[in-house]
């Protein structure tokens, strides 16, 4: 459920770069100024993108098929053909409990 957002780049303040204007700063206090700098940066995911798609009749799912007939050597076989036109995607969903979010730098639990 959910992708990663490591694909985004500039999106996630905890990674960046690396390259600053002052070379004589050193990594703690790059790190944080860049924590400062995006004060409602979060941890948490809040929606996600969802892999459903609505049909033309207001159906709900991940795959569409419809059965064709097809006749060979004189014989009728029944196949699925998959749709892939007049399909709607559901959007973006909110989650009912917030997640982490997979980029997060901090480790939580450490058995």
């Amino acid at each position: 459920m959910g992708g990663s957002g490591s694909k985004t780049r500039g999106f996630w303040p905890f990674s960046g770069s690396g390259s600053t204007d002052d070379p004589t700063k050193d990594g703690v206090e790059q790190t944080l100024e860049r924590g400062r700098s995006f004060p409602s940066a979060t941890p948490f995911v809040f929606t996600r993108q969802s892999s459903l798609y609505f049909d033309e009749d207001g159906d709900l799912a991940h795959e569409f098929y419809e059965e064709t007939i097809v006749t060979k050597n004189g014989r009728k076989k029944a196949k699925l053909k998959r749709i892939h036109k007049n399909l709607t995607p559901q959007g973006i969903l909110k989650l009912d409990h917030p997640c982490i979010h997979v980029d997060f730098p901090v480790v939580l639990c450490e058995t």
